[in-house]
């Protein structure tokens, strides 16, 4: 009974032995043939890409190019048409004058100082003597700088073949010496075609979505792609199915991760939540779901921009995707805006490093969830205007209460965005033409003691209560006085317009829309055009600014700093105080802080409501008990 022949997994098995055999490699084909065709042969290359694009292949490929001989070819030929003299030793790694070195287990010095020793004879057999690096990053940086004179001028019968994923962790001095070649990943079609094939050679039968989840699965890894396929096979003991590679490698259904998209979409949190969880109790790992989520937004983002003829073919290899996410995916193209694809992917991108570092995949992913259902369809600042503007010109009815009894979303200051159904709409499922959106009113807060710039930290109410400034799309903002535009500057966080109004005003009238004054200090000459186009835009009215040379009233830091000498001089007549200046040599008050005897908003007791705090009469016993 003969012996089974030994097994070879596919990658091995169906490695390309020519240039026409590798796939989406088409621009450095066509240089290499360009370049021997010419006699224009470099004396060192350097291959980069991903893992499993085909750097070693091709550095074998290219040295069998090189060596390549025949009975009627005896010069470097890339078109490889025949098998020659030396490719078989080549192919199988065994060839005298081509040796192959992986720069991960020969980093040092010594290795390359071997390399520099021998590259002085001549090859034994072949035309060349051809050095292979693998991974050739990973040498020291005292073996790269031993290559350098070698590489730069190295003998005629000497040349260089380099390899690397990490084409930034390789020095200049050696990318310079070198021509590179960025090895691409294959596209998905691509892939699907070549794994076809490949399944056909094996008398194998696989589904068409099967062969586009190993494909993107893969990420444009051949390797990847072929490992994948050679334990579909023997999983699937027969016809490998999409059911199969989901089981296999633990992926959701991508026709389950779009209703996913669509409960996610239309806001129904519930529905969202429940389908996660029953993918994951079929296997599915959640940072794959979330995974695949984030590449159908990728994938209806691009069919957006693409249009209905091209979408498919430029929204990715179409495929890599089954009819229905082609279908689908065109129709959520159609409905969602290009704003709200571009949050749900921000929220999803941060949301995969929780997953993926959480010791509880599916709550992160639960909470991704959530967190991507409330924030997907919330409207832009334009959108907050326009509505806020809408709203306030037509009858809409008060807002329903949330479903959940969850929090209203603010829509800004002075008004709320209420949901109006049980679930709320989402950007993608419109509400209907005729469904309200409704504001719900300020709730009316009690008043606060907050005092007044230029006053002293007294508890009695203001005379000049703080206004509620409203946002842009309400009618004009009539000011009372003008500290409640020192006021507004403070709330708008405008430091410039708020020291002006302080340091430099000395008030003369005011009027809302109107102010003269008396100009102090040496504030900076644009200022005045600055405070006029600020409190226009914040006000909506038109400002009259009246330069008098009335005197005026003092600045509100004059006032200030007034109060402040006057409670100082108060506090040093103080016995206490006195005593303390004298028992310490060179002590001086620098601050007075009078200390509040009640809660705040209520009259200390023995007040009546709306009586000056006792300590006002300049006696500061309160201050020192």
């Amino acid at each position: 009974m003969s012996e089974k022949s030994e097994y070879r997994v596919l990658a091995r098995k169906y490695r390309p032995q020519r240039f026409d055999d590798l796939i989406g490699q088409e621009p450095m084909v066509r240089t290499l043939s360009n370049a021997f065709s010419s006699g224009r042969i470099a004396q060192a290359y350097m291959l980069t890409g991903v893992r499993g694009v085909g750097k070693t292949t091709t550095a074998r490929i290219l040295a069998r190019a090189l060596n390549y001989k025949t009975d009627s070819v005896d010069q470097p030929d890339i078109s490889l048409e025949a098998e020659g003299e030396h490719c078989r030793a080549i192919i199988e790694g065994r060839h005298v004058d081509v040796i192959e070195m992986d720069a991960a287990s020969h980093t040092g010095i010594d290795d390359i100082r071997e390399i520099i020793e021998s590259v002085q004879y001549a090859p034994a057999l072949a035309r060349y003597k051809v050095y292979i690096i693998d991974e050739v990053h990973m040498l020291s940086r005292s073996a790269f700088n031993g290559l350098l004179k070698t590489l730069e001028e190295p003998p005629s019968h000497l040349k260089f073949i380099f390899a690397t994923t990490e084409i930034r962790k390789v020095p200049i001095t050696v990318l310079s010496r070198c021509q590179r070649f960025d090895l691409r990943r294959i596209e998905a079609g691509d892939m699907v075609a070549h794994l076809q094939k490949i399944t056909g050679a094996e008398n194998a039968e696989a589904e068409g979505e099967a062969l586009g989840m190993i494909a993107r699965a893969s990420e444009g890894s051949v390797r990847d792609a072929l490992s994948i396929l050679d334990q579909a096979i023997a999983h699937a003991d027969g016809k490998v199915t999409a059911d199969g590679i989901r089981s296999m490698l633990g992926l959701a259904d991508r026709a389950r991760v779009i209703d996913l998209f669509e409960h996610v979409m239309s806001g129904n949190i519930a529905a969202a939540l429940t389908e996660m969880k029953s993918q994951y109790d079929v296997g599915a790992d959640p940072y794959v779901v979330l995974t695949d989520l984030a590449d159908f937004i990728h994938y209806v983002t691009r069919l957006k921009y693409a249009g209905s003829a091209d979408g498919a073919a430029l929204a990715g290899n179409s495929a890599a995707f089954s009819e229905a996410e082609r279908v689908r995916g065109k129709e959520f193209a159609g409905k969602l805006s290009v704003r709200v694809l571009g949050r749900a992917w921000q929220i999803l991108l941060k949301g995969l490093a929780e997953v993926r570092a959480s010791e509880r995949a599916l709550a992160a992913a639960d909470m991704v969830l959530v967190r991507l259902t409330h924030a997907v369809d919330l409207p832009s600042h334009e959108e907050l205007v326009r509505m806020a503007s809408e709203g306030g010109k037509s009858d809409a009815p008060q807002p329903a209460a949330s479903a959940g009894g969850g929090e209203v979303p603010s829509g800004g200051p002075g008004a709320a965005v209420s949901a109006t159904s049980e679930t709320r709409h989402g950007p993608n499922l419109a509400p209907p033409a005729n469904a309200p959106i409704a504001f719900a009113p300020r709730e009316e807060k009690p008043a606060q003691h907050t005092p007044q710039p230029g006053r002293s930290g007294k508890t009695a109410a203001d005379p000049q209560p703080r206004p509620e400034f409203r946002e842009a799309g309400e009618p004009p903002l009539v000011l009372d006085g003008f500290e409640q535009l020192v006021f507004l500057a403070e709330d708008k966080r405008d430091i410039r317009v708020k020291l002006f109004l302080r340091r430099n005003v000395r008030l003369v009238a005011f009027k809302s829309g109107t102010l003269e004054f008396n100009l102090v200090g040496d504030p900076p000459h644009e200022i005045l055009q600055h405070v006029k186009e600020r409190l226009e835009r914040w006000t909506r009215l038109r400002w009259n600014f009246i330069i008098s040379d009335k005197e005026g009233l003092p600045t509100l830091e004059e006032i200030e700093l007034a109060e402040k000498s006057s409670q100082i001089e108060k506090a040093r007549s103080h016995p206490t105080v006195r005593a303390v200046l004298e028992a310490f040599e060179g002590a001086r008050i620098v601050d007075v802080r009078i200390r509040e005897t009640a809660d705040e908003g209520l009259p200390a007791a023995g007040e009546e409501a709306g009586d000056e705090p006792a300590n006002d009469d300049g006696n500061l016993d309160d201050f020192f008990e």
